[in-house]
């Protein structure tokens, strides 16, 4: 426990940030600077970020378009949540919450926004008919599983990750904390997928491409650099599910779009076009002068 124990104030009157997110975090909502989005050729505009959050729906395009839904076909825009692109006139117009990923829908007369990555996912699978089963008891565990995520994952992200990995200060308490609660979730997963090849039985739907670029990503050691902490090796199930989604073609592809980092082969920055892949990787642009 530390030396000094905080006592709240009545009223929190907040201080200058600290951490790695400093400089974008912030007590209000709404835009802080002009700045309209741009619209490409597609039915469908992304404005995104290839977080886990973001490659939930970049998959999922990819799946739908290689199953032959060419209304599926999207432009991908880059926010730069660093440098605060989220808080841009135009993006909180999208997204009022300020948080990639946010769609555009304009293929009918009238444009649709869709912001949340559960409700874009839903909303996509609603539209194209696929990855959201029909039967009510499939649908009914889809859904289940969508929204537990969505419900289960600010543990991981904002409780272990931010006091594992970012937070200026390391807590014994906090980490311990919502250790335990992760480390359950996994618990959880492995137990489920023990029985299951997916998560609603042997159909892929958009429950594993909501929980595969947060959890599957968390057992390989690709989130928080604290795989040997939370012995991610022992959610051996998980691994198992995480490597099969793995080797999906539209999950290799969905999974670099809108990414400006790591190896310069697997950055695609924007997507426009389906050669985007082949031709537009970041190995492969003219170097920045």
């Amino acid at each position: 426990m530390p030396d000094q124990e905080y006592t709240p104030p009545k009223v929190w009157v907040p201080k200058p940030a600290e951490g790695r997110f400093a400089s974008i975090n912030r007590p209000v909502a709404g835009p802080t600077h002009d700045k309209e989005l741009p619209v490409g050729k597609h039915p469908l505009q992304l404005y995104s970020l290839a977080t886990p959050n973001g490659v939930k729906v970049t998959v999922l395009l990819e799946e739908l378009l290689a199953l032959g839904h060419s209304g599926a076909e999207y432009d991908a825009w880059l926010i730069n949540i660093m440098s605060g692109d989220q808080f841009g006139s135009g993006f909180v117009d999208v997204n009022p919450n300020s948080k990639i990923p946010a769609l555009m829908d304009r293929s009918g007369p009238e444009p649709v926004r869709v912001f949340e990555s559960g409700a874009i996912l839903t909303y996509l699978a609603d539209k194209f008919d696929a990855f959201l089963p029909r039967t009510p008891k499939k649908r009914a565990e889809t859904l289940s599983w969508l929204f537990w995520q969505m419900g289960a994952t600010p543990y991981l992200g904002g409780g272990y990750g931010h006091f594992f990995a970012y937070a200026p200060v390391k807590l014994e308490y906090a980490i311990d904390r919502f250790t335990m609660e992760v480390k359950r979730q996994l618990d959880v997963l492995n137990r489920h997928l023990a029985d299951n090849e997916y998560f609603v039985g042997d159909e892929y739907t958009i429950a594993d491409m909501a929980i595969w670029p947060w959890y599957g990503a968390l057992v390989k050691g690709e989130l928080y650099g604290g795989g040997e902490f939370i012995e991610a090796h022992t959610y051996t199930n998980v691994i198992r599910w995480h490597d099969h989604v793995a080797k999906r073609p539209a999950v290799k592809r969905g999974r670099i779009v809108n990414k400006p980092f790591g190896e310069l082969s697997e950055q695609l920055h924007e997507r426009h076009d389906a050669s985007d892949f082949e031709l537009r990787t970041a190995d492969k642009l003219p170097p920045k002068e």
